[in-house]
């Protein structure tokens, strides 16, 4: 992407045949990667990509067009400065007047565009803002907290994992409402089922669950990366330490009919993640037979830069994990689009994911299967059901607001929120913390993600130069008129005096 923040250049929509040192102005119903580079080539002063409000207004081919650019957007290195505006009835109207003088430039008549150039209305674009500036000390926080399983000091753990921020080519426009604001909702539901039944004696499991709200993992699984190694590598005495059953990572579970276990090495027979697997495969089956299910099995890539799921970064660490999905591949652009709002999010399939999600998981804790249970047994049901109401709630909070990982610090109210939340239904909640390593750093962040833009109003250049030329003719002309004056009134002084003298 780019570093580049301050601006102060004159308005141009991509019809105009220059662009050079210009601010081009797209809207994103007529953006192209073409016209995008256009720009580039021609040396822009800057590039302002206008977004609608309702994302939903804009056709699906338009939106799908767009994320699978994003990458490409981000992947290209430009000293350009590329902002993002949410449209109004100003900005637009800035826009087509800027788009008017800009295709004026098209006409036949020289006479006529340089009669447009002259008297037309421009816009000049100014941030007032500092130059974009590397922060060396950034932190990313992540939330855990945990339900103790009864009986034992030595009980298997079942750990629970979503990571809350979201990514997109601008961090202030970064709702991640499907990924992955979608998992923190499946979470935060599983987290209030399963405290529901830790609380009685007859229900109370001899598991522990560990839930973990992670941070950082659009850059890697950092917040994951450093609670493995400080729970693993600097402490004598953690939940990951002892035996842990698997981890169960929660990722873009908020539409489709479709969903998929993500697999480092498939499970063997005999071990509770197979056991897992298979009562997915029969709950699905048996009670939501619209959903195509599938395992997904991709080993881990060392030789790449980013992990493809989360479930690796366990994996890595020789940990059962997986990672529960409705997409079928990690490359999809969803996982990293400012254009993943709330209106994708479609709230009867995050209710029924989260429901096979807890039934599969409370028939292993509860070895049901083996107990007898039948296979079309609804467990969440009355006073136990899944709360729509409230994973749509969670949904609309969380896709509120941007979540990206630069905007995200201890003392933030989203983060605060979050713990609060966990807080009502499990033990032990408290933040963990990734620090930057100044020496090393896997990633820089940038400040300055957010800037104030003016428009003023102005007439071109050719406007002063045309101007400047009229006044030089004027005072030319007055110039001769006053010479021709003073001659003619010399003249006829002469004529007047010549009588009198004979």
């Amino acid at each position: 992407g780019t570093r580049s923040a301050v601006l102060n250049t004159e308005a141009r929509t991509v019809e105009a045949d220059v662009l050079s040192r210009r601010c081009v102005m797209m809207r994103l119903v007529d953006f192209s990667y073409e016209q995008y580079q256009k720009a580039l080539r021609q040396s822009a002063g800057a590039v302002v990509i206008i977004l609608p409000r309702s994302i939903s207004s804009v056709p699906q081919d338009v939106v799908r067009q767009f994320m699978e650019i994003e990458p490409e957007m981000l992947a290209m290195e430009t000293i350009v400065p590329v902002y993002f505006a949410v449209e109004d009835e100003e900005l637009l109207s800035i826009y087509e007047q800027t788009r008017a003088a800009s295709a004026s430039q098209g006409s036949a008549s020289a006479a006529e565009v340089l009669l447009h150039t002259a008297t037309a209305n421009g816009f000049q674009m100014v941030t007032s803002g500092a130059q974009s500036k590397a922060i060396n000390d950034w932190l990313i926080p992540s939330v855990e907290g945990r339900l103790t399983g009864l009986g034992g000091e030595d009980l298997p753990t079942v750990v629970i994992v979503a990571h809350y921020d979201s990514f997109g080519v601008a961090p202030w426009l970064s709702h991640g409402a499907d990924s992955n604001g979608s998992g923190i909702s499946v979470l935060l539901e599983l987290a209030r089922l399963f405290s529901r039944l830790y609380t009685y004696r007859r229900t109370h499991a001899g598991y522990n669950l560990l839930f973990f709200a992670s941070g950082g993992g659009k850059f890697n699984y950092q917040g994951t990366k450093r609670w493995l190694e400080d729970n693993l590598d600097h402490t004598d005495s953690s939940l990951l330490q002892d035996n842990v059953a698997f981890v169960l990572c929660l990722d873009t579970l908020g539409r489709g009919n479709s969903l998929h276990l993500h697999v480092s090495k498939p499970p063997k027979e005999g071990t509770l993640q197979h056991a897992f697997l298979k009562e997915l495969e029969m709950v699905i089956a048996s009670q939501f037979p619209e959903v195509k299910f599938s395992m997904v099995h991709k080993k881990i890539n060392l030789a790449e830069d980013m992990l493809a799921w989360e479930h690796e970064r366990f994996a890595i660490r020789r940990l059962p994990a997986f990672t529960i999905s409705h997409l079928e591949s990690h490359r999809d652009s969803l996982r990293n689009s400012i254009m993943d709002r709330r209106a994708r999010i479609d709230t009867k399939a995050l209710t029924r994911n989260t429901r096979i999600i807890a039934e599969a998981l409370t028939r292993v804790i509860y070895n049901l299967t083996d107990k007898g249970a039948p296979a079309d047994l609804q467990i969440f049901t009355d006073q136990m059901q899944i709360q729509e109401e409230q994973l749509e709630s969670v949904m609309d909070w969380l896709s509120s607001q941007p979540r990206a990982a630069q905007l995200i610090d201890k003392d933030s109210t989203f983060l605060n929120t979050l713990e609060y939340y966990m807080g009502r239904y499990l033990k032990d909640v408290k933040q963990h913390h990734v620090k930057a390593d100044k020496r090393d750093p896997e990633f820089v962040f940038y400040d300055q993600l957010k800037q104030v833009m003016n428009a003023y109003r102005v007439k071109p250049a050719i406007f002063d130069l045309l101007l400047a030329v009229c006044i030089a003719a004027y005072l030319g002309v007055a110039y001769v008129a006053v010479q021709n004056f003073g001659l003619l009134y010399r003249m006829i002084q002469r004529l007047s005096l010549k009588p009198k003298q004979q």
